[in-house]
């Protein structure tokens, strides 16, 4: 009794000390962001020092030409690249799941998770060098597209995976004793249910795309220089406080994204939830079964 009475009374100190730590880690992680924010309107030309609030380096950022450029390849090409990666990945992650039996699948998921476990310059030199020996893409947007495509699939097929292992099989079994096909049955109840872990690859897809600085910067060519890499390449050459404006609304357009996600996922759940609470109309079923029974 002498040591449950002694534990229950060291466990609010416990419970303190993992707040504080947790308080430390947020704020470690969160505070140089915030930084970045507030000093994105100081009117000051030096980044670190306050100057009162103005909206001049946002003025000077949509006044740059090459910034507006930079921008918009990294949001054409983040679109695209999101799009394919996440048809070609979830359709990787259903392979995967459904054909257990397949001879080659070990190899098949083996280089599925290729792009995740090597580094990034590495893949970046065997795109480099993918690109300039065929000759096929000239290094530029599309080049750039297709680079963020092949490691973007792995991600959006791990996450979407993720999703099967708890999807149960026998919904899918249930749908065909309604005499469903196989295109009826996913489309009604196979995507609803994954819609979550694709929207959640998809949003990792996007992601992964609009921060890759590695990557881009080996198969880009002329004018096709994406927001990232152009970041970077003021960072080195000087740093003003246009940087911390367009890293403000990098973090902005990140945060809208979450959210859209979030939005969508809870909709989908609900929607998924509300179907599935409505009751069967069991008349056609029984009228369509009947049918094929006298047909036969």
């Amino acid at each position: 009794m002498t040591r449950l009475h002694h534990g229950a009374a060291a466990r609010p100190g416990v419970d303190r000390s993992l707040a504080i730590f947790g308080s430390l880690v947020f704020a470690f992680l969160y505070l140089p962001i915030l930084v970045v924010v507030v000093f994105s309107f100081s009117g000051s030309e030096s980044v670190g020092r306050w100057g009162g609030f103005s909206l001049r380096w946002y003025e000077q950022m949509l006044k740059n030409e090459q910034l507006l450029n930079a921008l918009e390849n990294s949001v054409v090409v983040a679109l695209v690249s999101t799009v394919v990666a996440t048809v070609l990945g979830t359709a990787a992650a259903l392979s995967l799941d459904r054909y257990r039996r397949w001879v080659g699948r070990g190899a098949f998921d083996g280089l599925l998770y290729l792009p995740i476990i090597i580094p990034d310059v590495t893949m970046a030199v065997m795109l480099l060098l993918w690109f300039t020996s065929t000759g096929v893409i000239p290094l530029g947007r599309g080049s750039i597209t297709l680079a963020h495509i092949a490691f973007n699939i792995s991600f959006v097929a791990i996450v979407v995976r993720a999703r099967l292992a708890h999807m149960d099989p026998a919904m899918e079994d249930a749908a065909a004793d309604l005499y469903a096909n196989r295109w009826q049955a996913f489309r009604r109840v196979t995507l609803p249910l994954i819609m979550p872990g694709v929207l959640g690859g998809a949003l990792l897809a996007l992601t992964l795309s609009l921060d890759d600085v590695v990557i881009t910067s080996f198969v880009q060519g002329p004018g096709s220089t994406t927001l990232p890499v152009y970041v970077f390449g003021l960072i080195r050459r000087t740093v003003t406080p246009v940087i911390n404006a367009v890293s403000t609304l990098m973090i902005a357009v990140s945060m809208v994204l979450v959210l859209a996600s979030l939005t969508l996922q809870n909709r989908t759940g609900r929607r998924t939830e509300s179907k599935g609470d409505r009751p069967m109309k069991r008349k056609p079923l029984i009228e369509k079964a009947e049918s094929r029974e006298n047909q036969q």
